[in-house]
């Protein structure tokens, strides 16, 4: 898989049979979709998912499943500004935003399904639901593998951005290095976030820059915002066992190395704007374990409980 389109579905493409005369025509189309998706085809159909010799499918599905868990959370805590931000286009940006995690996650997810399909969730057999939804809906908090930082509840504006600048950061840093993957879906999907990531880091940056140089109001929002986030700074670069294993096989990021990269990137924009980086104690996990070890935040338990809850109580749901 050498050409990112073949994972990409094309908006223009995705919209071409949509009749602007009647806004409803489309539910009418297919009377057969799994009612908390729509009736897309496999994501990855027609890639070819073979793992790569000398890596362990057990390794590789796990790290797409962090990957995955990290894109879908964050998405999810995003979306939930949809209608509530400050003005309508950075309501747009925000849900742009939700939406290329969204489909990081999708894909992230059907990559580790394909590589190890023992992870998905079993449903009765001759179910519609597909395995990339069935890891999202159908798995409990301690089975998830993102970083705390992707669970945190939202706060005001400027922890928003804030978090979406520290997030960003660190992830096109990794994804950076994931696009020489020695596992095509991987790498593809890679070189697809870099130009994401990289929009998500310039619209957090410039609105870190604006707050800060605000009003005396604004710069006191963002250094607060910056001061209850940076605990969780030291997390993004703790290496997990299977981090390093697929590291060494070629196929992941250990994300340690990327540490003083995305450091240097935080401290030019934190010049720029005239503040200083926090001085927080790293937040301490349960008897070592964090985030990738499905060890969370009060938080997460609660916003799965909103996310998932339709999907369990119709796990067959039709419409």
């Amino acid at each position: 898989m050498t050409n990112e389109p073949s994972i990409h579905v094309d908006h223009d493409e995705a919209g071409a049979n949509i009749d602007h005369e009647n806004a409803y025509s489309g539910l009418l189309v297919n009377d057969a979709h799994w009612a908390f998706g729509t009736d897309f085809e496999d994501p990855l159909a027609g890639v070819d998912t073979t793992v790569p010799s000398g890596v362990d499918p057990k390794d590789l599905a796990a790290y797409c499943l962090m990957l995955g868990d990290d894109a879908l959370v964050f998405s999810q805590r995003i979306s939930e500004w949809c209608s509530s931000a400050p003005d309508l286009e950075e309501d747009i940006a925000l849900a742009n935003i939700a939406l290329d995690l969204l489909g990081q996650s999708r894909l992230l997810l059907a990559r580790s399904a394909a590589a190890d399909p023992s992870l998905v969730p079993q449903l009765p057999e001759g179910s519609p639901v597909p395995d990339e939804d069935r890891l999202a809906f159908f798995r409990e908090d301690l089975q998830f593998r993102n970083v705390r930082l992707a669970e945190v509840p939202n706060g005001d504006f400027a922890e928003a951005v804030a978090k979406i600048l520290i997030y960003s950061t660190w992830r096109l840093a990794i994804f950076e290095r994931l696009q020489s993957s020695r596992d095509s879906v991987l790498s593809a999907i890679a070189v697809k976030g870099v130009k994401e990531m990289s929009y998500h880091r310039d619209f957090a940056g410039r609105w870190v820059l604006t707050l800060a140089r605000g009003t005396e109001e604004s710069k006191t929002r963002l250094l607060t915002a910056l001061e209850g986030l940076w605990p969780l700074w030291d997390e993004l670069f703790e290496t997990h066992p299977v981090e390093a294993s697929v590291a060494a096989a070629g196929i992941g990021v250990d994300p340690a190395e990327v540490a003083d990269e995305a450091g240097v990137i935080l401290d030019q924009v934190f010049a720029a704007a005239g503040i200083e980086r926090p001085e927080r104690d790293a937040l301490a996990g349960v008897r070592g374990k964090r985030g990738r070890d499905g060890l969370h935040t009060e938080a997460l338990s609660k916003m799965l409980a909103d996310m998932q809850v339709v999907a369990r109580q119709y796990p067959e749901g039709q419409w």
